[in-house]
């Protein structure tokens, strides 16, 4: 992984890495009241601000503070590297039977956390000094370098996104993330280890074979899925991609009926699966 200097004060760092541009920042905050879709959980937790999966469809790409960032999502991560010492001051008053969500709007296992570790320093710190009920959400194979910190806290579930069983669709709407046979073998790693684990297909996007994709979701050995729908008509898209979305949706037959047709199939393989926000509660 070539990391490139571009400037660096006292303040800011900024680094080029491959297309994306990363900024080192001093966060106010690390915890953040769990809200709206959130509001099950006491507490959201997000090492990062950004995402360099770049989903062209991801929510949190909304949430940017400028146009700029929100058309170049994918291609700039901010990096709180006071991460881990904010948290250090939420020891005086431990995070004791709290329910947590590890990350709401971006991904806790950045390609650089390889090299970072704050996600796992983080770990570290809560299995050490807080007691909380944790949920990890990710689309990273990089998740199970962290089995051995899972398998230390209490209540812990490992959340693996997967959308879609088609790479091409994977391709339009996801580019740049992992592809959906190393994701799902790396949930097969985490769940063989003994730790809770859910595959969220949050949206699930275009499906060319439900009953196989149900029978691949299934060697994993996970029980437990949540699904909700991808609306192309409806939904946002960053850059210049609604076009080749709705195109491919539309190629596919992708609408309100085929999607619940192919719920209600996946329903019939999957043990048990939720759907939209209740499917999110806390274990």
């Amino acid at each position: 992984m070539e990391l490139f200097l571009e400037e660096e004060s006292n303040e800011i760092k900024k680094l080029q890495l491959g297309q994306s541009k990363i900024e080192y920042i001093k966060s106010a905050s690390i915890l953040t009241e769990g809200k709206g879709f959130m509001d099950a959980y006491d507490y959201t937790l997000n090492p990062y601000t950004g995402c360099t999966f770049g989903c062209n469809y991801c929510y949190a790409a909304f949430f940017s503070r400028s146009e700029e960032e929100k058309q170049n999502w994918g291609f700039w991560l901010k990096v709180k590297e006071n991460a881990l010492q904010l948290l250090l001051k939420q020891r005086k008053k431990p995070l004791w039977n709290k329910t947590l969500y590890l990350s709401s709007v971006t991904d806790p296992y950045q390609p650089i956390e390889k090299e970072l570790e704050i996600t796992r320093d983080i770990l570290k710190e809560l299995i050490n000094y807080h007691k909380v009920r944790l949920v990890v959400q990710t689309r990273s194979p990089l998740v199970t370098r962290d089995i051995d910190l899972f398998k230390q806290f209490e209540v812990a579930q490992i959340n693996m996104t997967v959308t879609t069983d088609s790479e091409h669709v994977r391709k339009v709407f996801e580019p740049i993330c992992p592809s959906n046979k190393v994701r799902l073998q790396a949930i097969k790693e985490v769940n063989d280890a003994g730790v809770n684990t859910c595959i969220t297909m949050t949206p699930l996007l275009p499906v060319e074979n439900a009953i196989s994709f149900a029978k691949n979701l299934l060697q994993t050995g996970v029980k437990k899925f949540i699904v909700q729908p991808f609306h192309a008509d409806k939904g946002k898209f960053i850059a210049s991609t609604r076009s080749d979305a709705i195109k491919l949706t539309q190629e596919m037959g992708w609408d309100d009926n085929k999607y619940l047709q192919t719920v209600e199939i996946l329903k019939q393989y999957l043990p048990q699966i939720g759907e939209g926000k209740s499917g999110f509660a806390p274990i």
